[in-house]
């Protein structure tokens, strides 16, 4: 069984559970602090590509050429880790993993109306990449990792008995471990940028008051951070002045991925104690 089947059969289970509850209300004002555990899973990038400044004026629109003149990565591009030097080798993905959190926050309640504030740190081992091929051959990769996401973010929902259903929205902050890899050993790779990264939250919730205590609920999130920054300098090394990344400025090309921002999405049972 998947982690998602498990998710949404315990949400099934939770419902049940809680329909008895419906004669009896609850009062959602007040101090909280909890954690969430749950799937987290990257977005797909598989339209990504490596992108080029050969002229290095800072316009990431250019096209490496081999001295013919022909595109130095008519190969492609692939949404993963290179296997090989080759397309035909493959490339493999980052899989989704558990995520969990921790948060805090604070809550008003006017009639059956919830408006509130949470702070939270989460932690999940997510991450993409994407790798391009020369026709040397020889393969290049761009890869990230979610080390950990800081978020403060608004809630407003409704009562109804003993169930909250919320929406919630806010600014994030995560640390991306980036890297960069390459089977190009002619040239050099100077890699540059910060690993910061910021961004927003958005998503939905349904909570259950146990008792005057203690809530468990269900959680959505999409999480995007803006990754601009991260540059890889081609520089000579060891090649000589016909060497595509050379050709049309001696001292090297600049080169990125393509996309800047990175996605993902949290499917999360919550727990909080309340007072």
């Amino acid at each position: 069984m998947t982690i998602k089947r498990i998710l949404l059969t315990s949400i099934a289970g939770f419902a049940a559970c809680a329909a008895p509850a419906f004669a009896q209300s609850s009062d959602w004002s007040g101090f909280y602090v909890g954690g969430s555990a749950g799937y987290a899973d990257a977005s797909s990038n598989s339209g990504e590509t490596l992108v080029f400044d050969t002229d290095r004026d800072g316009q990431f629109d250019d096209q490496v050429n081999t001295a013919a003149p022909a595109n130095a990565f008519s190969p492609g591009f692939c949404g993963g880790t290179a296997n090989g030097v080759t397309p035909g080798d493959g490339c493999g993905s980052s899989d989704s993993e558990i995520g969990y959190a921790v948060r805090a926050g604070y809550d008003w309640q006017f009639g059956p109306f919830v408006v509130g504030l949470v702070g939270e740190a989460s932690k999940a081992s997510i991450g993409d990449a994407v790798s391009g091929f020369s026709t040397t051959p020889a393969s290049y990769t761009f890869a990230r990792e979610l080390d950990y996401t800081l978020a403060a973010r608004a809630r407003a929902g409704y009562a109804f008995d003993k169930f909250l259903a919320y929406g919630t929205a806010g600014m994030a902050w995560g640390e991306l471990d980036r890297s960069f890899s390459t089977s190009n050993g002619a040239n050099s790779f100077t890699p540059s940028g910060s690993d910061t990264a910021e961004g927003y939250q958005v998503g939905a919730g349904l909570e259950w008051m146990m008792n005057d205590n203690f809530s468990l609920g269900f959680e959505y999130l999409r999480t995007q951070l803006d990754d601009e920054g991260y540059v890889v300098d081609v520089g000579p090394g060891t090649a000589g002045p016909t060497n595509p990344f050379l050709i049309v400025n001696p001292t090297g090309t600049f080169m990125t991925r393509s996309e800047d921002q990175f996605e993902y999405d949290t499917y999360s049972l919550t727990a909080a104690w309340r007072w």
